[in-house]
């Protein structure tokens, strides 16, 4: 891919928080949206990575699942994304 057609990473970060906030279940939309919000601004490529595959390739209930401790995240996702998913509580 061409420079001149990459997403620049402001961009990504915003249409990562955008998806964050709709992802279909209220739950998730929730816990992902306020997630998002607080720590996209301050990733690297990296773990914009890993947080994208996350959305991309697993179901809502699956990885609202894993972020609240009810099933064990698998180690192939277990990054340093997902420790700080795991950690982030909802502001209430």
């Amino acid at each position: 891919m061409t420079e001149a057609l990459r997403e620049d990473i402001e961009t990504r970060r915003k249409r990562l928080l955008h998806r964050s906030r709709y992802t279909g279940m209220k739950e998730t939309d929730i816990l992902l949206g306020g997630f998002a919000a607080q720590h996209l601004p301050t990733f690297s490529e990296r773990e914009l990575d890993l947080y994208e595959n996350l959305l991309e390739n697993y179901p809502d209930p699956q990885i609202y699942a894993w972020a609240i401790g009810r099933d064990p995240v698998p180690p192939h996702l277990d990054s340093g994304v997902m420790k700080l998913l795991r950690a982030y509580k909802v502001p209430v």
